[in-house]
């Protein structure tokens, strides 16, 4: 029987797995469960039994948040590896397998989007492009959205996720933390709303700049937001972090956060925020108006 089994199990193998396609079914990354590929996909990447919110795509994220088709925004390019860089690998090679695994240009892309006809410039980071790292490239796009928010006059909405700095661009990396702070002050100067939405995960560099600088934060639910990880903390400090520290329940808790909010959820969240900021900015006018008169 031996030779039989040789010879027709991997005919039997080879059919099964032609007609049960990979992608039929996607494990929940937290609790394993098994779920249909399409209901994953409909639940907005979210687990229907714990809750878990994966990590999706920037592209994916803006389409998600716009009520009529984003107009997308042409964001400047730079010169790639400005310092010449190399670790395990050449920063020019690094970049071009990022950019066919995620369709950007970088780690962040910008559009200008409506939310149930209140428009908006969305600005969304894509964690899975070199973990969201922020340089020159990621720096100026947040700078010419904020730019852009202000000349249109209508709200900038910045959805993060991030690892932080670029170590591959050096001291280019950080110096995009003071033009992000910057750019969030010129929002606030010209009284143009800017709110932020914290992914997971949120740290580094852009925790401390735009990331916590928004008029209102929200996140979404058990999503990392730190300057570090807690294992580094523990490491450095010599000290055990309560269970959740550093999540967005917990920064809640502390007054960090504004509310957290379900995927599902959050456009329609957004939407209540900017009729409430389209109010308010109304009413203003009018009592300046009166003022005048």
């Amino acid at each position: 029987m031996g030779w039989f089994l040789n010879l027709v199990k991997p005919k039997i193998q080879s059919n099964t797995e032609s007609n049960s396609p990979a992608n039929l079914w996607h494990a929940c990354p937290s609790c394993s469960e098994m779920i249909f590929a399409k209901e994953w996909e409909l639940a907005l990447c979210v687990c229907p039994k714990c809750n878990f919110h994966e990590r999706i795509s920037a592209i994916a994220r803006i389409n998600m948040l716009s009520d009529v088709k984003p107009k997308m925004i042409s964001l400047p390019v730079f010169k790639d590896d400005p310092l010449g860089f190399k670790d395990t690998q050449n920063y020019k090679d690094r970049l071009k397998d990022a950019r066919k695994k995620t369709q950007i240009h970088d780690a962040a892309i910008a559009a200008e989007i409506s939310l149930d006809g209140n428009k908006a410039i969305l600005f969304v980071m894509d964690f899975n492009f070199i973990g969201g790292s922020m340089g020159q490239y990621v720096g100026s796009a947040f700078l010419q959205s904020a730019n852009l928010a202000i000349a249109k006059n209508i709200p900038l909405i910045a959805v993060t996720a991030s690892g932080g700095a670029r170590m591959q661009e050096g001291i280019i990396s950080l110096m995009q933390m003071p033009k992000t702070v910057l750019a969030c002050q010129f929002l606030r100067e010209n009284d143009v709303p800017y709110i932020v939405v914290l992914s997971d995960p949120t740290t580094g560099g852009v925790i401390a700049s735009f990331a916590s600088l928004g008029d209102i934060t929200l996140s979404e639910p058990n999503a990392l937001i730190g300057f570090t990880g807690p294992r580094v903390i523990e490491e450095t400090m010599q000290i055990k972090l309560e269970e959740g520290f550093q999540r967005s329940e917990f920064q809640l808790s502390h007054g960090f956060v504004d509310a957290i909010v379900h995927r599902s959820e959050m456009k329609k969240e957004l939407t209540k925020i900017l009729d409430i900021f389209a109010r308010a900015r109304e009413n203003k006018k009018e009592r300046r108006k009166n003022e005048r008169n």
